[in-house]
This record gives structure tokens, sequence and C-alpha cells, in this order.
């Protein structure tokens, strides 16, 4: 469980709330408009209807005290800026700030942002991603250009041990579980495990190396 302060309650601000809440953590919610968390009230440990972009409204939240601090303004670059900034010199630990536009993002970065997520274009990239190749399931992109994707395996490595396989010597890449036909996951694979044609791979590796694979089964 986390202390979590979310910062802006438009509609991804709501998913975030939702989602966090269903993680069993401590949230609280801000917006200037009492509206817009009226109807989270009830599920939140707090709720405060005030204008972020003010120093003494943050001083009062007592910013260092949570966790993660998520700005959710996506509208308004402005005022996302200074209560990243503000957040940042009050003494929060960990600040992610939300963009729609990937031009502020350094903006952020400089001025106290831990993290800057765009979620309209990660969405998008990663339907793209899903939905361009029939023999990619699903894709995760992680830190420092790691990326996770379930994938069909490649034709020579069906009816192969892992071990006979090679695969992470051959590819730089690692499988770190194994979906079957039934969705059933194994994510404590040995060596002896042999790959069947309908198998869902979870690999694991930097995205250069990822697009090696992705290019072989397609």
């Amino acid at each position: 469980m986390k202390s979590i302060l979310i910062i802006g309650m438009g509609r991804f601000g709501h998913h975030l709330c939702k989602n966090l809440i269903e993680q069993n953590n401590e949230i609280m919610i801000v917006d200037k408009l009492e509206s817009a968390v009226e109807d989270m009230m009830p599920l939140v440990t707090s709720a405060l209807v005030a204008d972020c972009t003010k120093e003494d409204v943050l001083s009062h939240i007592g910013v260092s005290d949570f966790d993660i601090c998520f700005v959710c303004i996506g509208s308004d670059f402005q005022s996302n800026l200074e209560i990243t900034c503000l957040l940042k010199e009050l003494g929060a630990g960990y600040v992610v700030s939300m963009s729609k536009r990937v031009i502020h993002t350094k903006f952020l970065l400089r001025n106290g942002a831990d993290e800057v997520i765009h979620p309209d274009k990660d969405i998008a990239e990663r339907v793209a991603i899903k939905y361009s190749n029939d023999n990619i399931f699903d894709y995760i992109e992680l830190r420092n250009d790691y990326s996770i994707f379930e994938i069909s395996p490649l034709k020579e490595w069906i009816g192969h041990s892992l071990k006979d396989s090679d695969i992470r010597a051959r590819y730089n890449i690692s499988i770190i579980a194994v979906k079957d036909e039934n969705s059933e996951m194994n994510v404590t694979l040995h060596a002896d495990y042999v790959i069947k044609p309908n198998d869902h791979l979870m690999i694991i590796s930097r995205k250069k190396d990822i697009d090696n694979v992705i290019k072989k089964l397609q």
C-alpha cells in the first residue's frame, strides 16, 4: 500500500484513481472544481477543492508525506509545469506528470518531474504494435529502452527445449513466462521446457533486440 496524491481529476485522473484504489492504495485527490472530485469522495482517503498552482495550498497538503504525487493536468501546460515545480521544491519524493504533447516532456523533467507519461501517445503506440502483427498479443514498455512482449514462438523454436534453442544467447532476449493454449501461465520455466506451437511467450529485452525477433514473425 502506498500513499498517493493525485492533482487534476479529469478523465485520466479518474481512471488512474479508480485503478489505484483497486490496488488498496491510500489516495488523496485535489482539483480546483468541486464537480471534478465529488463522485470520488466516498472512495478516497481525502479530497480537496483547491488551486494547486498556489504554494500555500501544496504546503498545507504536506506533499512530502506522499510516496508518489501525480499531476494529471493535460489541458493547461502552464499549470502543469508550475505544480510540478512546486511539488519538488516542497519536498515531494517522486513526481509523475502527465503531458499530452511530447514537446513538453523536457520542460517537465527539467523542472521537477521524475517521470512524464503520455497516455494518448502510449496507448496509441501500444495498440498500433499489437494490431499490426497477428503474432504480437500484448506489449509493455519499460524504462531504459526495455520492453516486454507477448508473442508467438518462431518456427525454429517449436518442438525444442529452452536449453536446446539457446534463445538468450542467439537473440539476446529472455523468456520470463509462457501462456499455454488454455491461457494458463507458467512462470517457473525449466531449461527442458519444450516450446509448443500455440504457446504465447513473454519475452523481455531491449527494444532493438525484440525488433529482430518480430521481423522474423512477420
